[in-house]
């Protein structure tokens, strides 16, 4: 017999299995000798009433033997000769979207603008180390897409869009920690995502699909309101019928090709704020009311305040963590955090987003659809033309930010470019820095010790989401005027996340092998 139970235990206790029979016989009831095994279905931590306790759903075997079925991978067809869907970038919508396609005996062929996901690493280096920017190859573009550089969380509330489940352990057949089959916010880690993407690129070959590297989409083929190719810009023709446009929500050159050949696409808010990174044993004695000992992970936290009828929110909270340059082109500086698996770096970081609305782009209406797009672009430009006109970021101890005064010193922080002192009222639109201001206020009521002078203010936080949207049908998922156009993922404003990515990438792949 099988039972189910939600237990709230000592992590203590938890630590070894013997401590976890223990607690599952005493909450139920049954004696510990007809307990064969315990098996862990869910986790979670709470620390909200000052006692830190795990929160565990459990499956427990009473006088019946468990039997582990790990995830494998599919017994997928070869697609060689089959007809081809051609998929336009290689980041989690688009690799997703290549499985499903394979899936249901099609060929994908991937077009992607950047390098493969271990030659990304040079221009990484050169990034942080040289400042030199790479457009095709770097943090946001490449194999993988952002997230393979930018952390790996798999938190997602999309869960009525597809199984959850069931692409979290096809990850695990691909070589994901088991963990992140149990873990509420589950979360893999910048450097053990590399040798996955690695084999669903290899998966996806040895069944036949195709990837091309380097190549960066530069015309469509278009006969009246059906697509039929693309031109890239490094002379290649591919010809398909269907072509899932997947090209993640930095792709400006992408939104610029739709609106000059007059396919549909509109201006979509965002939210735009800073970085803030705290030292990490700071975020665990506020949030653990102790420090941390080897049972606890490193703190996180998430907070939301509604400043002047705006929301203001933590964004991609990484504890143990690092912020990383993630421009895209010359002339603008972008931050973002990530977290290695094991969340073992000294500082915690976080985005801190104010909501905009449309009309906040008012003074870019004559861009049309592209005004958020070149909104979000003005503000990387002002601040990276405030700390230098290199990749280091404007930047401001947290207590000075709220304050209104330039910091007169900084400490270290994780950013490996570099930081510059600047009053960053400068650098942000008024609407935003005096929300931000009132949000950090809340936030430190909210976490007292977190409105601290050991916490340092990055800008800008401006990569949240896609700027645009391509507008699709909502049964078929093809553009809503080109037929055979299926925009998907983040990019084209129908995700946000790893997970919610790939699973809108397994949607319109389905949608594409059955019109």
């Amino acid at each position: 017999m099988k039972k189910e139970l939600d237990i709230r235990v000592d992590p203590e206790m938890a630590a070894t299995a013997e401590g976890l029979l223990k607690a599952c016989a005493r909450h139920s009831g049954i004696p510990e000798k007809d307990i064969r095994h315990v098996e862990v279905v869910r986790r979670s931590w709470d620390a909200r009433k000052g006692k830190v306790r795990l929160h565990l759903k459990v499956r427990v075997y009473v006088q019946e033997d468990f039997e582990k079925i790990a995830p494998s991978l599919p017994d997928y067809p070869d697609v060689s000769r089959k007809e081809e869907v051609l998929i336009i970038g290689a980041g989690p919508a688009g690799l997703f979207a290549a499985l499903q396609c394979i899936k249901n005996g099609r060929k994908p062929v991937i077009l992607e603008r950047g390098k493969d996901v271990r030659a990304r690493r040079r221009d990484l280096k050169a990034l942080n180390l040289k400042h030199l920017v790479h457009e095709d190859s770097n943090y946001c573009f490449g194999e993988g897409g952002a997230g393979t550089y930018s952390d790996g969380k798999l938190y997602t509330r999309s869960t009525k869009r597809g199984d959850v489940y069931s692409l979290l352990r096809m990850l695990v057949a691909f070589g994901a920690p088991e963990s992140i089959l149990v873990d509420a916010h589950p979360h893999i880690g910048t450097n053990k995502l590399p040798a996955i993407i690695e084999n669903i690129r290899n998966f996806i070959i040895g069944h036949g699909g195709e990837i091309h590297f380097n190549r960066r989409v530069h015309a469509f083929i278009l006969n009246g309101a059906s697509i039929h190719g693309v031109r890239t810009l490094q002379g290649d023709t591919f010809r398909a019928s269907r072509i899932i446009l997947a090209t993640g929500h930095s792709a400006r050159d992408i939104f610029r090709l739709l609106h000059q050949n007059r396919i549909a696409i509109e201006p979509k808010p965002f939210a735009l704020g800073v970085r803030v990174e705290h030292p990490q044993t700071l975020i665990d004695r506020i949030q653990y009311k102790c420090q941390r000992n080897s049972d606890l992970p490193p703190a996180s936290y998430r907070i939301v305040k509604q400043i002047k009828g705006r929301g203001v929110y933590s964004f991609c909270m990484c504890p143990g963590g690092v912020i990383a340059p993630c421009a895209t082109a010359p002339e603008e500086v972008v931050t973002n955090g990530w977290s290695p698996s094991r969340r073992n770096q000294p500082y915690a970081n976080s985005g801190v987003v104010v909501e905009l609305r449309l009309s906040d782009f008012r003074q870019f209406q004559s861009y049309g659809p592209l005004a958020a797009m070149e909104f979000q672009k003005a503000v990387e430009h002002k601040c990276w033309q405030a700390a230098g006109k290199t990749q280091r970021v404007p930047a401001q101890r947290l207590s000075d930010f709220v304050a209104g005064r330039l910091s007169s010193d900084l400490p270290c922080t994780s950013y490996k470019p570099g930081i510059t002192s600047v009053e960053l009222s400068q650098v942000l639109p008024d609407f935003i820095y005096h929300r931000l201001v009132g949000g950090f206020i809340a936030f430190g009521r909210a976490m007292p010790g977190y409105l601290s002078q050991e916490a340092v203010v990055h800008a800008p936080e401006s990569r949240t989401s896609s700027p645009v949207r391509i507008p699709r049908h909502p049964q078929t998922l093809e553009h809503i005027h080109i037929h055979g156009l299926f925009p998907c993922g983040e990019g084209s404003g129908y995700a946000g996340g790893i997970i919610s990515a790939a699973l809108d990438g397994q949607r319109c792949a389905e949608a594409a092998c059955h019109i």
